[in-house]
């Protein structure tokens, strides 16, 4: 019985070393793991961090967009090398020049505009701040905007996904009928499994593939680079998760003999982020195949259903806030590109019905309003009660509108008449 008991204290003992190891090495992102390893490292003489990323940073660079396998060649390489050493900043301020940027101001509107592009290659600023800035109308600062979709990498300046593949679709040589298809589906992208029924949607769905998400994901500095955590790959035989661990660092213990308390606690505690590193894998990889499983239409191209925290953290028996932790700073990657693994879990207005649906809703619903009759928060709201059978209050409304950038129906008017 105290032998029994023993080996039971010894476990939990080790077992909580490992989680107290674990929590701060599941929240680091994939390029941050590393570094904080090494502050582990400086504090003990008996482990060595090797980098995956000094052994994978070649082939990172060589890394096809989804849905492209060839083999790369050495010369890629180098010029993909090349192309990362000079940013993204650099590369647009090159291309401002005629006939895209003709005059003085319009090349002015495109360096405020450069300035607030992130370095995924999204722009983030507000049309209406340059246009007072500039003294120009925000119409102008928004033509000048479109017109980055003929610039280098395509589907640079952009607001969002959708806004960035059709961006990159004007720059391609898909012909009609299928232009039109695509572009529709890019313009309903939160419903886009709503065209499964029309002639040429797999066909569509391959072109949409291979546009790069986010845009500058080739052009991003090496400091920048995203990698993914997950890979899902798509086959014959289905669905596959995998673990990116070929970015992982590995930790090498120096000396396996336990000759001092000094040393033994080292060792332990070397051994200790060991067994930590693959509680990361193991977590991320069940994570991975609960999002495969709640997830499958949208890997097949249709949309992202509503999915919640408290989902997953029931099956890993977990508080929710670690979850959300685990996911924090991580991307998946699968065919129709790379994201953030927290984009899979859309908040939900209830079980059925997700907040991007409902926004989805009221942009189209906006769209295709009456222009001497704009429609009001409080109208909207009806619309949506009634369309989805659910109850929400009016500043739902309101937040989601403000959140999409939307004017109110007085401002809307007002612009309309303008117009």
């Amino acid at each position: 019985m105290k032998l029994r008991q023993s080996r039971s204290v010894q476990l939990k003992t080790r077992l909580s070393g490992t989680l107290r190891s674990w929590l701060p090495i599941l929240q680091s992102g994939l390029e941050e793991l590393e570094e904080r390893l090494r502050e582990y490292e400086k504090e003990n003489p008996y482990m060595q961090v090797q980098s995956g990323f000094e052994q994978q940073f070649p082939s990172a660079f060589a890394a096809k967009p989804p849905g492209r396998s060839e083999a790369v060649s050495s010369t890629e390489v180098i010029e993909a090398v090349t192309v990362h050493q000079k940013s993204l900043y650099e590369m647009l301020v090159e291309q401002i020049n005629a006939p895209l940027f003709p005059t003085p101001m319009s090349e002015k509107i495109a360096y405020e505009i450069i300035e607030e592009i992130n370095t995924e290659g999204y722009f983030e600023g507000d049309v209406a701040e340059i246009a007072e800035k500039l003294g120009v109308e925000c119409e102008r600062v928004e033509k000048i905007r479109e017109r980055f979709a003929y610039l280098d990498p395509s589907g640079v300046g952009a607001r969002d996904t959708a806004e960035a593949m059709l961006f990159q679709l004007r720059q391609s040589d898909v012909s009609e009928p299928l232009y039109s298809l695509v572009a529709r589906m890019l313009e309903r992208f939160d419903s886009i499994g709503s065209f499964r029924g029309e002639p040429g949607y797999e066909e569509a769905l391959k072109v949409i593939r291979t546009f790069k998400n986010p845009p500058a994901l080739e052009t991003m500095e090496a400091s920048m680079q995203i990698i993914p955590d997950l890979v899902i790959v798509q086959g014959a035989e289905g669905i596959e998760v995998r673990i990116n661990d070929a970015f992982y660092p590995d930790i090498i213990i120096e000396q396996e003999c336990e000759t001092h308390a000094f040393v033994r606690k080292k060792l332990k505690e070397a051994r200790d982020l060991i067994d930590a590193l693959q509680m990361r894998k193991a977590t991320l990889y069940k994570i991975g195949l609960m999002i495969v499983e709640f997830q499958y239409d949208f890997f097949h191209g249709g949309d992202i259903r509503p999915m919640k925290l408290k989902d997953i953290a029931e099956e890993f028996d977990h508080n929710p806030s670690t979850i959300s932790r685990a996911i924090a700073n991580k991307y998946l990657m699968c065919d129709r590109g790379i994201f953030p693994m927290k984009a899979f879990f859309t908040a939900a207005i209830d079980e059925e019905v997700s907040n991007s649906a409902i926004k989805q809703f009221i942009a189209e619903a906006i769209a295709e309003e009456d222009r001497s009759k704009p429609l009001s928060d409080n109208r909207l709201l009806e619309m949506i009660e009634k369309k989805f059978g659910i109850k929400i209050v009016r500043r739902t409304i309101t937040k989601y509108r403000k959140q999409m950038q939307i004017g109110g129906s007085s401002e809307r008017k007002r612009f309309y008449r303008l117009a």
